[in-house]
């Protein structure tokens, strides 16, 4: 898959290779200390937090129900705005 150029175009892969509403899975990586900021934008979500190898990182990943694309690029850009975040 092409990596998005713009907002128009992530939301377009997206509605491509989903149906919505469809499960969509989000990982990011987050510095210690902030992975609760990061757990808060999945209220109704399926999380786990894994620690890297030194314990200065955390693994976030939750399985969540999205409605649409439009609804997956609002988490993405939430946790943009948390210092250190990474999302895969």
């Amino acid at each position: 898959m092409d990596l998005p150029k713009s907002r128009e175009d992530f939301i377009r892969i997206l509605d491509q290779e989903h149906q919505w509403p469809s499960w969509y899975l989000f990982k990011f990586i987050v510095p210690r200390g902030k992975e609760d900021l990061v757990v808060a934008l999945f209220p109704d979500g399926k999380t786990s937090i894994k620690s890297s190898s030194k314990g200065n990182y955390r693994s976030v990943t939750s399985k969540v129900m999205m409605s649409s694309a439009e609804e997956v690029l609002e988490i993405y850009e939430k946790a943009g705005h948390i210092e250190g975040v990474l999302a895969l």
